[in-house]
């Protein structure tokens, strides 16, 4: 392994281009940066039909949006879908 040698100032400017960077991911990390999956990120995440999504809009299961023809579902929106009808796991008695 090589020493590397930094003179006061090129150092002092490392820190400092550090702690921008810094900044700047806390900064991505409080942004609500909302992920959206089109219709069929959705059926291949989900592992449905294309009918099936259909139908849960229809049925009013899983929130979407729409433009034009193109359907859209929000990453958070799939997610609480889930949790809604998510049955805890019991032992037999």
């Amino acid at each position: 392994m090589e020493a590397i040698l930094l003179t006061e100032d090129t150092a002092n400017n490392l820190f400092s281009r550090l702690a921008s960077i810094e900044a700047c991911l806390k900064a991505i990390k409080t942004i609500n940066y909302e992920w959206w999956l089109d219709n069929d990120e959705a059926q291949k995440l989900l592992k449905v039909s294309k009918r099936t999504l259909q139908n849960w809009r229809d049925m009013g299961i899983i929130a979407f949006s729409q433009v034009g023809h193109k359907i859209y579902y929000r990453r958070s929106d799939v997610d609480a879908m889930l949790l809604k009808h998510y049955n805890q796991a019991f032992k037999p008695p």
